[in-house]
């Protein structure tokens, strides 16, 4: 790469963060109860077999936790628990972070967190180190989606250049 294209971590995180994406708390079980963290970085990876993947950072402790278990729900957040979002984003916080939030169990055991648009449950299939984070690879083993809230379809809550925001549909 010559200099004119240089750049550093900073920058590219700048110029990374035009693009929007949804929030996801990812649930698991640890040795002493559940964990989760939230995760940007999620997508969908293979229809058939059905097969999805976020990137935890390497040396996650709540990674740490949640791996041994084998299994994880990812629970895409609406736009109205910006609350939780934050609550599981702190650092350093992984046995405070389940206080005063209602989860129920997901088949494999990892929490379903409650008003959660969707969950999808999986089990880890493959984990590869890229850069400074892992790329975790699951299969799904179950998934809902929430068509209702109190009335009116659930929003997804979104991550854009830093702050979270909603979604309203055109068209």
């Amino acid at each position: 790469m010559s200099d004119d294209h240089a750049f550093d971590s900073g920058h590219f995180r700048t110029v990374m963060g035009h693009f929007p994406t949804g929030v996801t708390i990812v649930t698991g079980m640890g040795p002493d109860g559940p964990v989760g963290f939230t995760i940007g970085s999620f997508t969908s990876v293979s229809l058939d077999p059905p097969l999805v993947g976020f990137l935890p950072q390497i040396g996650s402790t709540t990674w740490d936790l949640m791996s041994a278990s084998g299994g994880f729900c990812v629970n895409v957040l609406g736009s109205e628990q910006a609350d939780l979002c934050w609550k599981f984003a702190k650092s350093g916080t992984d046995d405070t972070r389940f206080e005063g939030v209602e989860w129920r169990p997901s088949p494999s055991g990892s929490p379903i967190l409650e008003r959660a648009v969707c969950w999808i449950d999986c089990t880890v299939e493959e984990v590869y180190d890229m850069g400074d984070h892992h790329f975790v690879l699951g299969r799904v083993g179950a998934l809902d989606a929430d068509a209702d809230h109190d009335g009116e379809p659930p929003l997804p809550l979104l991550f854009f250049k830093g702050t979270l925001g909603g979604f309203a549909a055109e068209g």
